[in-house]
């Protein structure tokens, strides 16, 4: 089904195309008709999935006829925008790729976009947002901030979409969403998208949709049969050597490798460099400029290994990745095939590879179980050194050490007659002692 088939308007058609796009994907096919209805909706797909042009196409078409009372006049006499489209996610990295898509989709289109995130100066963006906007993608704590300095109003607000709900539940954004979503009018058409929904995204649907549709993108449908994935058993210790192996391969063009915590990105990012392979870290730690820096030169070419933790990964949509590693072997299966989605984009082809340990193969079943299929498990190419001795038992506190003399500041007793004269004349040169003073008080009787 092709996208004219989505009853999208001509100057949409065109910037689809130009971006060489022809086939909607399935979270397109699902959810554009419904949000050009002005339903609210419920939709559950994963970064990767196409999702973004899911609610981004479709605003732009209500958005492209302006109705009555969507401008007012601004202090000079000219007409101003008003913000009629919020898109909240729950980091930067994704606000900046949400507004990219904005941009692109809307290249023919006469509505003005910004994106406003933490981290940097918010000078530039007020200066964007007393310009006047149409649409507006936001993290939730600088809209929070700008909220409070009166820097902006949310009373136009036609469209809400909260993205990737999930993470930024995980994240602690959950009271700030609900300040938000206070000021914006109760009759709207509000949209919500999250990699999964446990119950806790089930309440907050049922709280801000009324009515909703939901649609779904089934896990399996994601793990596409062009990702060649693989398992290695491989113990802690021995994992950067064996990424280091795997890395000098020439069909990694463009690797992204997941950890588990931010330590352990730049533990990596150091080990890697000893064997001469430049590799960037991205996570939260990072400055807002560092972090846009790092994902400059890996889309551009500059960095072909990026080290990723979960939460800063959330938001990376890098074409043309060519390997993914699960340096850290996720604990939820969902997050797998969110991971491993990063590859095999487009119709191309990817690898996906994962290490563990026998301690996580209980982890490795879920994952299987999810996808329907079992991972093959293949032995590492280079042999790798065998686990390091385990440290001598410490003793249970409070449980003093056995030695096999008497300790060396506790002098030994005279036992003999020869050893109680040595110790009265050594007393007397020493200049007086407990054998000397008991000596005495022995002839004293």
């Amino acid at each position: 089904m092709p996208f004219t088939t989505l009853r999208l308007v001509e100057p949409l058609l065109r910037a689809v195309q130009s971006e060489g796009y022809t086939i909607p994907t399935a979270i397109q096919k699902q959810a554009i008709p419904h949000v050009l209805e002005g339903r609210d909706l419920l939709g559950c797909a994963q970064t990767g999935t196409g999702k973004t042009a899911a609610f981004a196409l479709p605003i732009l078409q209500r958005l492209h006829a302006p109705p009555s009372g969507a401008t007012r006049t601004s202090a000079r006499g000219g007409p101003a925008r008003r913000i009629r489209a919020l898109v909240l996610t729950p980091t930067r990295e994704l606000a900046a790729q949400i507004g990219d898509s904005f941009r692109v989709y809307g290249q023919n289109l006469t509505l003005r976009h910004t994106v406003i995130f933490g981290g940097v100066s918010q000078g530039p963006q007020t200066h964007a947002l007393n310009r006047g906007v149409d649409i507006l993608v936001a993290t939730p704590g600088r809209l929070l901030d700008l909220l409070n300095q009166r820097l902006l109003s949310l009373q136009a607000v036609e469209v809400l979409v909260l993205d990737e709900a999930d993470r930024m539940l995980d994240m602690g954004f959950i009271h700030d969403i609900r300040r938000i979503v206070d000021q914006v009018p109760a009759r709207r058409q509000t949209l919500m998208f999250s990699a999964t929904i446990p119950r806790e995204i089930k309440k907050l649907a049922e709280s801000f949709l009324r009515d909703p549709v939901q649609v779904k993108v089934e896990a399996e449908s994601i793990a596409a049969d062009n990702v060649r994935q693989s398992v290695y058993f491989v113990e802690p210790h021995n994992k950067v050597a064996l990424l280091e192996h795997l890395l000098r391969d020439p069909s990694v063009k463009r690797a992204l490798v997941f950890t588990r915590t931010k330590h352990g990105a730049d533990k990596v990012v150091r080990r890697l460099a000893h064997a001469s392979i430049a590799a960037e870290a991205i996570h939260s730690n990072k400055s807002q400029n560092a972090r846009m820096r790092t994902l400059g030169n890996f889309k551009s070419g500059k960095t072909r290994v990026l080290i990723a933790s979960d939460i800063a990964a959330r938001g990376l949509d890098v074409d043309s990745i060519t390997h993914v590693f699960n340096y850290d072997l996720p604990n939820v299966a969902e997050t797998y095939v969110h991971r491993i989605g990063r590859t095999a984009r487009a119709g191309a082809s990817g690898v996906a590879i994962s290490f563990t340990s026998e301690e996580q193969r209980d982890d490795l079943r879920e994952i299987e179980r999810l996808l329907g299929r079992r991972i093959p498990v293949l032995q590492p190419p280079i042999k790798l050194p065998p686990p390091p001795p385990p440290p001598a038992q410490a003793l249970p506190a409070g449980r003093p050490a056995v030695r096999s003399g008497p300790p060396a500041h506790v002098p030994q007793r005279p036992t003999t007659p020869q050893q109680e004269k040595d110790s009265f004349w050594r007393g007397r040169r020493q200049g007086g002692s407990r054998p000397q003073r008991r000596t005495r008080r022995h002839r004293g009787r």
